[in-house]
């Protein structure tokens, strides 16, 4: 994230010290335990998983058959 919006995660954001990485939740039904215990969990339906991330060179690329121009 520091890269790409100058944000330095690992910073503490009281002292400025380093905050070390320990490990990362990817089970949905940990992080639903871990937000209802923090009292985060928002009621409702989960949003389900993001849509697939286009390629981003198949957006700079010309496309193959450009729609006939009108007129």
């Amino acid at each position: 994230m520091h890269r790409a919006f100058g944000i330095d995660v690992l910073a503490c954001p009281r002292c400025g010290g380093r905050l070390r990485f320990i490990a990362a939740v990817e089970d949905p039904a940990v992080v639903g335990k871990i937000l209802a215990h923090l009292g985060l969990l928002s009621p409702g339906a989960s949003p389900g998983p993001a849509p697939p991330s286009a390629d981003p060179r198949a957006a700079a690329a010309p496309a193959s058959n450009p729609a006939p121009a009108s007129g």
